[in-house]
């Protein structure tokens, strides 16, 4: 029944796309759940969409579907194409990134689209690109960068408004403006800055960087002992967020990282401990934790509506083959199960850093040595008046926070991560 259906859809297909579309049909008649899929064709606007495509008999392509309005019944066609490797898989959210880009640039002022052009397309977006080929790009990402090009066409069409050029632009005219405007000092820096490099503006002109934003919230030490425990021992909560709770309180990883972790970066030794490959090199992993990614890996089913085609998998499958599962949704989750993840991430980075040095925790952590650097020179100048605050508030005396023990027992292969202090 299922088969017929499926051929039914995809029948007035010819050509190349009748040859293209063989993968997608096999891959719907052989679907795990075909309940779902006979569902989406009978319901799924999607579906509707696919059979016209079909009946067009044109080549499929990415640049066919872009040319498409931008809706949800077309997000799930490409996401259908690429996961049954009809397409090629893409960087979508760099896709968003450079459609939006030309089509905001061909709306502005011919003035402010010479200057602003240049930058957008050949300094951030290529740096996009750049960051796409090392690591997903992911949509917050591609907002900041839109963002950068908004500020860029802010600031120009400030400059046309005072009757003033790039190259007339004097320190206090630019002073002025970012008093005006301070939630658009990075952005305006960073387009200065440029503009300096290609000779636009003068070369002596300065915008300051501003102060490294200071965390401000954090968990008690007691407080992140007591969620790391329930991540590591609760078995009432859901396994991928007791995996992330546990990750990002133990390795301060946010949680756009811990989603896209496929399965291969878990490895076990001869020893039989297992690892993590966060960045480069393999991290040692609390027995505990590790048992629960063991379970994971042999026990996460996708929940898409057809078998995903990726390798290796990803460690939290999602509904999109091939797919990983949706931040938005793994964050809702942590909030639910009352497991904040910035407060938990920030406590964390600080005791790693005031543990290990800067460069250490750069390369196991995965993140950027200047931020790591930033952290422990925040860490050596305030941590020690925020405890001294916290002890005299408490009236109690203050700890080491039980993770450094907690990670002393990986060495002998113990399960003291997991227990609590009655070892229990």
């Amino acid at each position: 029944m299922l088969a017929d259906r499926v051929g039914k859809l995809l029948a007035p297909a010819r050509g190349e796309a009748a040859r293209q579309l063989r993968p997608l049909a096999e891959a719907l008649g052989a679907a795990p759940h075909p309940r779902s899929v006979l569902t989406w064709l009978h319901r799924h606007s999607a579906a509707a969409l696919l059979a016209g495509l079909a009946a067009e008999g044109q080549t499929l392509t990415h640049e066919m579907l872009d040319r498409l309005p931008r809706m949800k019944s077309t997000r799930n066609v490409r996401e259908l194409l690429v996961g049954t490797g009809v397409l090629p898989p893409r960087q979508e959210n760099l896709a968003r990134l450079e459609a939006w880009t030309s089509t905001f640039i061909s709306a502005l002022p011919a003035g402010q689209a010479r200057v602003v052009g240049p930058y957008a397309r050949w300094h951030i977006v290529r740096d996009a690109r750049r960051r796409a080929a090392r690591r997903p790009y992911s949509s917050r990402a591609a907002d900041a960068d839109v963002r950068g090009i908004r500020i860029a066409a802010a600031f120009t069409a400030w400059l046309d408004h005072e009757g003033l050029g790039l190259a007339e632009l004097t320190q206090a005219d630019l002073d002025r403006y970012l008093t005006e405007h301070p939630t658009m000092h990075c952005g305006t820096r960073a387009f200065i800055r440029w503009a300096i490099i290609r000779r636009l503006a003068d070369k002596h002109l300065s915008a300051a960087a501003p102060r490294w934003p200071l965390p401000s919230d954090f968990l008690d030490t007691d407080e992140l002992d007591a969620q790391l425990s329930r991540c590591l021992n609760d078995t009432g909560l859901p396994r991928e967020v007791r995996i992330a709770g546990a990750l990002s309180r133990l390795y301060a990883l946010p949680l756009t990282r811990i989603v896209t972790l496929t399965a291969d970066r878990y490895t076990q030794g001869t020893d039989g401990q297992g690892y993590l490959t966060l960045e480069r090199n393999p991290v040692l992993l609390p027995p505990k934790l590790a048992r629960l990614i063991r379970e994971q890996i042999a026990g996460a089913a996708s929940t898409s509506m057809v078998s995903p085609r990726q390798s290796p998998p990803f460690l939290m499958p999602g509904r999109v083959p091939g797919r990983h599962r949706s931040i938005n949704w793994l964050y809702s989750q942590m909030r639910e199960h009352g497991l904040p993840v910035r407060p938990a991430r920030n406590t964390a980075m600080i005791e790693a850093v005031t543990r290990l040095p800067p460069i250490v925790v750069a390369h196991l952590f995965g993140i950027h040595p200047g931020t790591a650097d930033s952290w422990a020179r925040y860490a050596n100048a305030s941590w020690a008046a925020y405890l001294a605050a916290r002890r005299e508030d408490a009236g109690q005396t203050a700890r080491g926070t039980d993770t450094a023990r907690l990670r002393d027992a990986n060495a002998t292969g113990g399960e003291a991560l997991g227990e609590d202090r009655n070892g229990q």
